[in-house]
């Protein structure tokens, strides 16, 4: 599967972006799907996970009840709404697939095999 992330900009502190990933071919329902991030010298980290239904998700504490992930197997697309968003959001977001057997609570970014390129947010105070 490749992976086509887009969406990703500059805000202002306590507004939103919504990132997109579109996916190819036509196997999308055999992938979990994954957010995660990196910011400047810092290591990637887990942002959210759904499953290749979209009936469970998955979220690190840092943007527990202000980013929600969505996927609409339709369109091969998976969401990422960010709300509320802080200065510290600020990061290269990626979009990552995984065997819909994975487990979503696996956050290491090696559990993903497959990644596409990183769309830059950032957030100004």
């Amino acid at each position: 599967v490749q992976l086509q992330a887009s969406g990703g900009g500059l805000v202002q502190a306590g507004g939103s972006l919504r990132l997109s990933c579109a996916a190819s071919g036509r196997t999308f329902l055999s992938y979990n799907m994954g957010w995660f991030r990196q910011a400047p010298g810092k290591e990637r980290e887990f942002v959210a996970s759904i499953s290749w239904s979209g009936g469970s998700t998955y979220y690190a504490d840092s943007v527990k009840g202000r980013f929600t992930i969505s996927r609409d197997n339709t369109k091969n697309t998976v969401y990422l709404q960010t709300n509320s968003l802080k200065p510290e959001d600020t990061a290269v977001y990626s979009c990552a697939a995984t065997s819909r057997s994975s487990a979503l609570f696996m956050t290491t970014p090696e559990r993903y095999p497959y990644w596409g390129q990183g769309t830059q947010v950032t957030v100004s105070s």
